[in-house]
């Protein structure tokens, strides 16, 4: 759906046209300076397969922010984010965390192909209390940087 792009673009800068498919879930480190902030960022790339999905609940524990993720092209993928946050807030709820959550629409460069609103995106962003929205595109690097900043400044804040 994206969510390696996303990442792999983030970190290196470069965008690929193909990426395995991701098996459970790939972990990266990124070190930064956020505002005189110095972070070091882990990563968590997770499959968006239903099989994998229970790996989400031992990943929230600890987590200060998670970035939610849809493909604005095929409207399921919209749609399943409903399951996602259901096992994020079972999980949450349980361990009383405050974490930072942003959503974003991803496929940005396919616009002609748009399957789901931008209107729609963040309407749901805000029902269901996300930090911020984005629509990005891995692709050309639209809003990326600028999606980590974000959900860094937001885990920043929380932490304060």
């Amino acid at each position: 759906m994206g969510k390696t792009s996303l990442t792999h673009r983030y970190l290196t800068g470069v965008f690929k046209d193909s990426y395995k498919t991701t098996i459970g879930m790939d972990f990266y480190v990124k070190k930064l300076e956020i505002n005189g902030n110095k972070l070091s960022m882990q990563i968590w790339d997770f499959a968006a397969e239903e099989k994998f999905r229970f790996l989400l609940k031992s990943a929230v524990i600890g987590a200060h922010g998670i970035i939610f993720m849809y493909d604005i092209t095929r409207y399921l993928t919209f749609k399943n984010l409903n399951d996602w946050i259901s096992v994020f807030n079972e999980t949450n709820e349980i361990d009383k965390q405050k974490i930072s959550t942003i959503l974003i629409g991803a496929k940005l460069d396919l616009q002609e192909a748009r399957a789901v609103t931008e209107e729609d995106g963040i309407e749901f962003s805000k029902s269901k209390g996300f930090n911020s929205f984005f629509e990005c595109s891995s692709k050309t690097g639209e809003q990326v940087n600028e999606i980590f900043e974000s959900i860094a400044n937001a885990m920043i804040k929380n932490s304060n």
